[in-house]
C-alpha cells in the first residue's frame, strides 16, 4: 500500500468512488477526509433477518447505517453509488469459506441479496486527527490492524462468532481525549472496548493482526482497541451461511455523509 497523499485526502466521495469503480484498489483510511465510511455485508434474503438481529444485539461492533431492498445495489448514504463496484475490494464467501477477493462484485450479485452498510471506525479518524491525535497506520501508509478476540458476540438466529477489534497506538497522554472523541460517535463504534494489555482480549501478538497490517508504535504509545465492523465476517466464518459478499477489511464505501452527522451534539 502507498501512503495516502494530500490529493487523495482531498477527494470528494464521488471522485473516490469513481476511482474504485475504475479499478483502483487501496485501503480507504485517510481518503476523502471528513466523510463517513461504511463496511458492507450482503447476504441472501433468507439470512437477512439473522444478520439484522445479530447487528441489533451487537450494536457496538455492528452499527447499521442502511439496509437495501433485496437485489438493490444502491444506498441512501451515497447518491448514485453502486455497492457492487464502488468499494475498492470485496470478498466472496461460500459456506463460511473465502472463495475470491475481487475489485468488482457485480458478477456475483443476485436479485435476492440484501446489503447492510455498517458504521466504520475510519469515520472517527478525522475527528481524532483534528484534535492532534496521531494515527500511526496513516503516518506509516498501512491498513489499520484488526484482531479477532476471545470476546463472544451475542448470538442471533443462525449467526454467532467473536468480536473483532481495530487497534490504534495512542500516546499515553492523549488516551482520555481519544476515548472522549470517539464516545461522541456511537453510530461508528463509539468509545474503545479496551485500553492496554492485548492479552485481556486474547490477542497474543500485536505484530500479527488477523486483518490489516501492523503499525509501529512510538515511545509512550498505548494500544487502544475499538469494536470493528469486520465482526460480521468473523460471524460468517463461524456460522457458514451459503453465500455472502463483504468488503475486504480496510476497503470501505466512502459515502456522501459528513462525519459530524454521526457525532452526538455536533450535527
Amino acid at each position: 500500500m502507498t501512503m495516502v497523499d494530500e490529493a487523495t485526502h482531498a477527494l470528494t466521495p464521488a471522485q473516490a468512488r469513481a476511482r474504485f469503480r475504475a479499478g483502483v484498489s487501496a485501503p480507504t483510511s485517510g481518503w476523502a477526509a471528513g466523510y463517513t465510511q461504511t463496511n458492507l455485508i450482503a447476504v441472501r434474503r433468507d439470512w437477512a433477518y439473522d444478520v439484522l438481529m445479530f447487528c441489533q444485539r451487537n450494536e457496538q461492533p455492528c452499527p447499521v447505517l442502511d439496509v437495501s431492498e433485496p437485489g438493490d445495489p444502491s444506498t441512501k448514504l451515497a447518491a448514485g453509488a453502486d455497492l457492487r463496484s464502488d468499494l475498492p475490494r470485496y470478498r466472496i464467501w461460500e459456506n463460511g469459506e473465502l472463495r475470491a477477493e475481487v475489485t468488482d462484485a457485480t458478477p456475483y450479485w443476485s436479485d435476492d441479496l440484501v446489503a447492510f452498510s455498517i458504521g466504520c471506525s475510519f469515520t472517527f479518524e478525522t475527528a481524532l486527527a483534528a484534535e492532534g491525535i496521531p494515527l500511526r497506520h496513516v503516518e506509516q501508509g498501512r491498513n489499520v490492524a484488526m484482531y479477532t478476540t476471545t470476546r463472544k458476540c451475542r448470538p442471533a438466529g443462525r449467526l454467532h462468532g467473536p468480536m473483532v477489534v481495530s487497534m490504534r497506538y495512542i500516546p499515553a497522554g492523549r488516551v482520555d481525549d481519544a476515548i472522549r472523541i470517539t464516545a461522541e460517535m456511537p453510530a461508528v463504534h463509539g468509545a474503545p472496548v479496551h485500553v492496554g494489555d492485548p492479552g485481556a482480549l486474547g490477542i497474543s501478538d500485536l505484530g500479527k493482526p488477523d486483518f490489516g497490517e501492523p503499525a509501529r508504535p512510538e515511545p509512550g504509545d498505548v494500544p487502544v482497541f475499538w469494536a470493528c465492523g469486520v465482526t460480521p465476517q468473523a460471524a460468517l466464518m463461524a456460522s457458514k451461511p451459503p453465500f455472502a459478499i463483504t468488503h475486504a477489511p480496510g476497503h470501505m464505501l466512502i459515502t456522501d455523509r459528513r462525519d459530524d452527522e454521526y457525532r452526538v451534539g455536533r450535527q
